[in-house]
């Protein structure tokens, strides 16, 4: 396949793209306080960022016990909905779409970041080991520490965070979002309630696998009544072949993650949400993904299949090449080369990606880093 594969023009649900490069959610650490809003530089950087065919933000949190990070985004606010207009007015104007991602961390908080300072929330009471969250210290500054010990939701409680789901795409809606992402990865609730490493429920929402996916369907459900299924799309991180139980930040290892993310992908086939959002192992040496897994995605999911972690310009053509994915998504190369696409297009060099900036902070290495000038 041609270079210009990656190049060409793809459908996403009813939405006509104009290339096959998405911007992946990016935690960035930036918004205004107090309050958790979106600004004016949000809407800058994610500007600057519209050669990607399709834009998905960073995690927004849909309450207040949803955050685990200092300074990171809100949508359940009249003020956060207003500044994530911002962002989408900026981002429509240069003619692309944007989504927003729903997220909430469940065990990945600390008392500090929650409500009353009371416990953060979880499937079943038992903490995350091997993470650090990050709360603040003072204006600007902050620490990383681990996470507290969770307390377990009640089954009213679960039904009630499935409307604030709802509620959110509701509020994305009305910022001006085209859609919304239901971030599904990385160790946080929803991953939570999926793994048997963090979910020892014995109710309807724990033990066999069909009950661990249970919290997803209905989120599934509740948030595709609100932004129709060809408006959104799930992020899922399956993790292979890593010596260790857990891996928050990337997921959470399974005994058997082929059998549990193949079914994971069968409920949103069944919704008939517009993607799925495939998060790989991205640390130098991780295992690769095996080629049976993508192939089953392929074969169980008839919408778009997205992959995002360690792509170059040739592992992007071979994937699109094996007719496993349909767009793929650069992390850390966008966030330092807003022009990312047609420097990959024309063979420009890139800039190279300061990570000391990654979390917080102002515009510098936000952005301030620099197009491809000839």
């Amino acid at each position: 396949m041609s270079s210009s594969s990656l190049f060409s023009l793809v459908r996403l649900g009813d939405l006509r793209l104009e290339n096959r490069i998405f911007l992946p959610p990016l935690t960035r650490c930036r918004s205004t306080q107090p309050g958790d809003i979106a600004n004016v530089l949000m809407a800058d950087y994610y500007a600057q960022r519209t050669q990607a065919g399709f834009l998905i933000t960073e995690g927004t949190q849909i309450e207040p016990r949803g955050q685990g990070y200092a300074w990171t985004p809100g949508i359940y606010s009249p003020g956060q909905i207003a500044g994530w207009k911002c962002v989408t007015d900026a981002v429509h104007a240069k003619r692309r779409p944007i989504f927003a991602q729903l997220w909430h961390v469940g065990r990945v908080s600390h008392r500090v970041l929650q409500p009353g300072h009371e416990a953060p929330v979880a499937p079943s009471a038992v903490a995350a080991t091997g993470v650090n969250v990050f709360i603040p210290t003072g204006p600007g500054t902050g620490k990383l520490v681990p996470p507290d010990m969770p307390r377990a939701l009640s089954v009213p409680e679960i039904h009630d965070l499935v409307e604030l789901y709802a509620h959110a795409a509701r509020n994305a809606l009305a910022a001006g979002f085209d859609g919304v992402e239901i971030h599904a990865a990385n160790g946080y609730l929803i991953n939570q309630f999926i793994s048997e490493r963090a979910n020892f429920r014995t109710d309807a929402y724990g033990g066999s696998l069909s009950n661990r996916l249970r919290f997803l369907r209905e989120v599934v459900e509740a948030v595709s009544a609100v932004v129709t299924p060809d408006r959104m799309g799930v992020r899922f991180s399956p993790l292979f072949g890593i010596p260790t139980e857990e891996r928050v930040y990337l997921g959470l290892l399974e005994g058997n993650p082929q059998e549990t993310y193949t079914q994971a992908v069968r409920v949103l086939a069944e919704a008939g949400v517009a993607y799925v959002s495939l998060a790989e192992a991205d640390w130098d040496n991780a295992p690769e993904m095996p080629d049976a897994f993508r192939a089953g995605v392929r074969d169980i999911f008839g919408g778009r299949i997205l992959y995002a972690g360690r792509y170059d310009l040739h592992r992007a053509q071979q994937a699109l090449a094996h007719g496993w994915a349909d767009m793929i998504g650069f992390g850390r190369k966008f966030i330092a080369n807003p022009d990312l696409p047609a420097r990959l297009e024309h063979g420009w060099p890139l800039n190279p990606l300061d990570p000391a900036t990654m979390y917080g902070g102002g515009a510098h290495g936000y952005t301030d880093y620099p197009f491809h000038t000839e």
